[in-house]
């Protein structure tokens, strides 16, 4: 097996666990949404035949245990309770920890028989009230050879047992393919079957479907009333050299499957997933565009050739199209009935019909320009109207022509691609100055700027990730804290879709965490308390994340008790933090802030959750190394609110250098909000201060702050920092040039020095410190 293949399962599999925990808060929530169930059962059944395609047996194992008794619950033989949900967390809970074996050691040795017992034993006490083949598929899930020989009666039994149903497979294979199902349209059959109708009415009526249905196109599909505008169409797949195709097959199917309706393969799904193909396979999808088909198929590395076709743009008769593809006629004419002859009115469309009218749908989605040889083309961008003759798949070589939209690339060559750019934003700045000391116009680097400018920030943006990366982790979170302390939470995330640099989103991650158990372990009050007090026993804890031009703010809020400012004066006496006559002359947002100092905690006593007072320093000390700030507001009896505020990406910082006794520093631009000479200093009480707009701000001389001599001949310039930051003008004897200079965080004994953030290195070869003004 490849890295690539094993990296591939790995984020595949991650993604997936963290939707079936998402899937199962909402099926905890209201046990009777099908949605969820159907949502649970269908990323069960993909982690459980991916893991047995990859060889992941411990895996797959685990993952047939939950899928055989989710499947009772979906059939209303076992109750949604909380030991049922506990018990499904849990088994959520060790797939992941073997995904995170397998993304590091690349296999696990994770003993989940234990909690596979218990779902066993969960499958046969639960008042199991369908047939027995599914438990004893489950309780021989590590015996793949005994399943092989019970293969056709187990078969036989879910065909019987689930034909209203997507029907799901039970058996894993020995040959480590699992047979995967389309959850949603999709039933397979076991066999091909050697039962043919010569009434079609008669088995479109019946339930079972299955007899007249192809192979793998679902009755689902077969019986569905579909409406005149679906259309049928054959993507045929070839895969580049690959050691692995049944693999490569699997992710192609899926990544067609999480966009479309794929309502069959050619030939069967097992025999694909088993690389057990010629060259290239089919895969049917309805009701989209021939264009977007291969645009997801562009987007695919180990796509070499790819070939979309219609069967008919108009479906009356599903009959005929499972006719078709059963006949294996799908990349052909598929011929309607008489009567849906009539009914369509000439509107099938054959594959050769498609290679002829290449140019009527080549367009792009964004585009949706007309076709120039149908006047009846609907502006869907792809669908064709009742009664056009739409010719939307194109064939042949005009498939190879569409533009591909998107491509994967590995995270490694990004962060080198922004190497580069930091590179050449210091060459750049080389250039300038040694033009400027050779005496040359610098005026001919202004297009360069330009340019470095705008791949600076295109590369910038390609590290931007969603926040709902880590995010969506968090509702399962919070339920398990709030479990853990026997309280009710309510947790509603907004603004997930703000986008952050991969390294914030990253080191983000765990500050987040710490934040959300403080506001249900400390926030939160338990139901009875809450009810005393007039409050909805259940409590609201938010995440709401608002972008503030090149920043982020990210909120995380409670409606529970707040802090109490006289307990944390007691406490931080008590530690000595703050002595008494400090605290009184503190404003009640410092008073606040003492949660941030290490080993400050208010609980009353040490638990799992919080209490040893770790974890708010950690949110202070990271947000303050990716150039942040973080402050908590609150109201006794109301609530707290703790705020992060986030630049949004890091690296490449507008920089103000100025000079103190000789020595060059530097201050970022967007914390300076006016630059002034210091001619109007007055002293009051000893302190020196300036006026601005009837608002007295202290002086800070930087030669004092940095330990240096003022060299300064005159007055010197001021740097009034912006209020957010710190009310406070800053002294200098002279300011240089501003410049974007790439910024590199203080790493080890050295980040926590107050007053520094980093260090830029300039054209010349020169370090210059960077400094925080905030804690300057």
């Amino acid at each position: 097996m490849s890295d690539a293949h094993r990296k591939a399962f790995v984020a595949e599999s991650e993604e997936g666990i963290t939707e079936l925990n998402n899937a199962l808060l909402d099926l905890e929530s209201d046990p009777d949404d099908d949605e969820a169930m159907d949502s649970i059962f269908r990323i069960a059944h993909t982690l459980k035949g991916n893991a047995s395609a990859m060889g992941f047996e411990s895996v797959s194992e685990l993952a047939h245990e939950m899928e055989d008794l989710l499947d009772e619950v979906r059939e209303g033989h076992i109750e949604v309770d909380i030991e049922l949900m506990d018990l499904l967390f849990d088994s959520v809970d060790y797939l992941d920890a073997m995904v995170g074996d397998i993304a590091e050691d690349g296999e696990t040795d994770i003993d989940a028989s234990g909690v596979e017992a218990d779902l066993r034993e969960k499958l046969e006490t639960g008042s199991v009230g369908g047939d027995t083949d599914t438990a004893d598929s489950g309780d021989t899930a590590d015996d793949a050879a005994a399943e092989a020989a019970d293969e056709t009666d187990n078969e036989a039994a879910e065909v019987d047992a689930e034909a209203d149903d997507a029907a799901e497979t039970t058996e894993e294979e020995a040959d480590d393919a699992a047979e995967e199902t389309d959850e949603e349209a999709t039933e397979d059959t076991a066999d091909e079957t050697d039962e043919e109708t010569d009434e079609p009415d008669a088995a479109t009526a019946d339930a079972g479907g299955a007899a007249v249905a192809a192979d793998d196109l679902p009755e689902s599909i077969a019986n569905a009333e579909l409406e005149t505008s679906e259309a049928v169409y054959r993507a045929e797949v070839g895969l580049g050299d690959t050691e692995m195709p049944g693999v490569e097959a699997i992710f192609i199917m899926q990544e067609i499957e999480s966009a479309y309706d794929r309502i069959g393969t050619q030939p069967a799904q097992e025999t694909i997933e088993d690389g057990d193909f010629e060259e290239t396979f089919d895969v049917f999808v309805i009701d989209i565009s021939a264009s977007e088909i291969e645009g997801i198929l562009s987007e695919l590395g180990k796509v070499e050739f790819a070939s979309v076709s219609a069967i008919t743009p108009n479906v009356d008769d599903p009959i005929a199209v499972a006719e078709a593809i059963e006949g294996g006629t799908a990349g052909e004419t598929a011929e309607p009935s008489a009567e849906s002859a009539e009914s369509d009115s000439g509107t099938e469309t054959t594959a050769d019909d498609d290679a002829d009218d290449t140019a009527d749908s080549d367009e792009d989605d964004e585009e949706s320009e007309e076709s120039d040889s149908s006047d009846d083309s609907d502006d869907s961008g792809g669908r064709s109207s009742p009664g056009s003759s739409d010719r939307s798949g194109p064939g042949g070589s005009g498939s190879d022509e569409t533009d591909i939209q998107s491509v994967r690339v590995d995270v490694n060559q990004l962060d080198e691609l922004y190497n580069l750019v930091e590179q050449l934003v210091t060459s750049r700045i080389k250039l300038r100055r040694e033009m400027e000391r050779e005496g040359i116009d610098s005026d001919n680097l202004d297009e360069l700027d330009k340019i470095t400018g705008n791949l600076q920030d295109t590369a910038m943006d390609m590290r931007l990730i969603p926040l709902s990366k880590i995010v969506d982790t968090f509702p399962r979170l919070v339920r398990d804290v709030a479990r853990e302390t026997g309280k009710q939470v309510n947790f509603t995330v907004t603004g997930e879709d703000i986008e952050l640099d991969r390294t914030i989103l990253t080191e983000i991650r765990d500050p987040l965490i710490h934040v959300l158990r403080n506001a249900v372990d400390h926030g939160v009050e338990p139901p009875e308390e809450r009810e005393k007090k007039g409050k909805d026993p259940t409590g609201n804890v938010s995440l709401t994340a608002t972008r503030d031009r090149d920043h982020v703010n990210i909120e995380v809020s409670d409606d529970g008790a707040g802090l109490d400012p006289e307990m944390l004066k007691e406490k931080a006496i008590e530690k000595g933090v703050k002595t008494e006559s400090e605290l009184e002359r503190m404003e009640e947002s410092e008073i606040y802030d003492l949660v941030f100092h290490p080993g400050f905690s208010t609980a009353e006593e040490v638990t799992d959750v919080s209490g040893r007072g770790v974890g708010m320093d950690v949110v202070h000390n990271t947000v303050k190394q990716l150039d942040g700030t973080v402050n908590v507001e609150s109201e006794l009896g109301e609530g707290t609110t703790v705020t992060l505020r986030l630049p949004v990406t890091v690296a490449i910082v507008k920089v103000m250098f100025v000079e103190v006794g000789g020595t060059e520093y530097g201050i970022p631009v967007k914390n300076i909000a006016e630059v002034t000479r210091a001619n109007d200093i007055r002293t009051t009480k000893g302190d020196e201060i300036i006026n601005h707009d009837d608002e007295i701000y202290p002086i800070l001389r930087l030669s004092d702050a940095l330990d240096e001599p003022s060299s300064v001949n005159g007055d010197g310039m001021l740097l009034r920092i912006r209020e957010e930051h710190r009310k406070v003008a800053l002294h200098c004897d002279k300011v240089i040039d501003q410049e974007e200079v790439v910024v590199k965080p203080l790493e080890g004994v050295l980040s926590g020095i107050p007053g520094l953030s980093g260090t830029a290195v300039l054209g010349d070869g020169d370090v210059v410190a960077v400094l925080d003004v905030v804690t300057l």
